[in-house]
């Protein structure tokens, strides 16, 4: 785990042939097809990685499924998962299930009533069965209760109604089944990583990120509310081409959303229970900030992290 841009999936790369590894994405923007530039998507292979088209939302109950079946099927062929990734969610869900579905709030469900007003609720139901035919299937196209609860369960998690009520009670964490070791990689200096950040967004843009977000534009059948083209990096770009602001400006906001990214990934990882950090420098060389057995001689990150996982404790 580890901010944007702090080297997790070179790491993960250097660890595969030690540790008879495959690699898992975690990653809310590398599981879509097309969105190559933005979302810096590696050559290597990686489970996860092209599997869904941008105009198919992708959720956290979507990827602790999808990564349930990599994990067991790794396991199966004699190797070794390596999960490597920024999305802090699908981490957090994949370790310990899915949160609690969403409770009512107030607004949401004032806003579906009002619509409801408006459309009328069999329109409301034809909606709702775009979005999550299993349960719209269940639901009566007048049972106006069991309609808004469904729709407003997807407009505040992202997740289908069927989906939490599918989420299997009986499902046992990985940490249960498996020695599941975590590690943090990030610069100890945060100027660093904020350099880091300028330096690939502006490295994004000469490889034709432009030109990327052009074309999922011509499709015509994306917009901006969907989950891929609220990547981050994609959203600004997509709103220079729609002339909200010029090029300058996306790359200022392109840059600062980025490092907003990267900052709330940290707040999540130092709260991260069982987490060994790994600290580097500006060249990517491990920071000595304290000696232990498992950091005496190791040079390079993936060095420290093949002592972690050899040491008993």
């Amino acid at each position: 785990m580890g901010p944007t841009a702090s080297g997790k999936t070179d790491l993960a790369i250097d660890l595969v042939e030690a540790l008879n590894g495959e690699l898992i994405s975690v990653d809310s923007a590398l599981v879509y097809r097309g969105l190559d530039i933005g979302s810096a998507k590696p050559d290597y292979p990686h489970h996860l990685i092209d599997i869904r088209d941008p105009s198919e939302p992708y959720n956290v109950a979507d990827f602790v499924r999808d990564a349930d079946r990599a994990v067991a099927d790794i396991i199966a062929r004699g190797h070794t998962p390596i999960l490597v990734g920024g999305t802090m969610l699908y981490f957090k869900a994949f370790l310990e299930g899915l949160s609690p579905m969403p409770e009512s709030e107030p607004d949401m469900r004032a806003a579906i009533e009002t619509e409801a007003d408006l459309l009328g609720w069999p329109a409301l139901h034809a909606q709702l069965e775009a979005i999550d035919p299993i349960s719209a299937a269940n639901i009566h196209p007048n049972h106006s209760s069991r309609i808004a609860r469904a729709l407003e369960v997807y407009r505040l998690s992202g997740t289908p109604l069927s989906q939490w009520q599918q989420q299997s009670q009986e499902r046992v964490a990985p940490t249960q089944q498996y020695r599941v070791s975590q590690f943090a990689l990030a610069p100890f200096d945060r100027a660093v990583l904020h350099e880091r950040i300028q330096r690939r967004f502006e490295l994004m843009l000469e490889q034709g990120f432009i030109e990327e977000v052009k074309a999922l534009r011509a499709r015509g059948d994306l917009h901006a509310d969907l989950p891929a083209i609220r990547a981050v990096g994609y959203r600004q770009v997509w709103q220079y081409l729609g002339g909200e602001f010029d090029v300058q400006a996306c790359i200022d906001r392109g840059v600062a959303a980025t490092r907003q990214l990267a900052k709330r990934q940290l707040t999540w990882l130092r709260k991260w229970p069982n987490l060994f950090w790994i600290y580097t420098d500006a060249h990517g060389n491990l920071v000595e900030h304290f000696e232990s057995e498992v950091t005496r001689g190791a040079q390079k990150p993936s060095d420290l992290i093949l002592n972690c996982l050899q040491s008993p404790q």
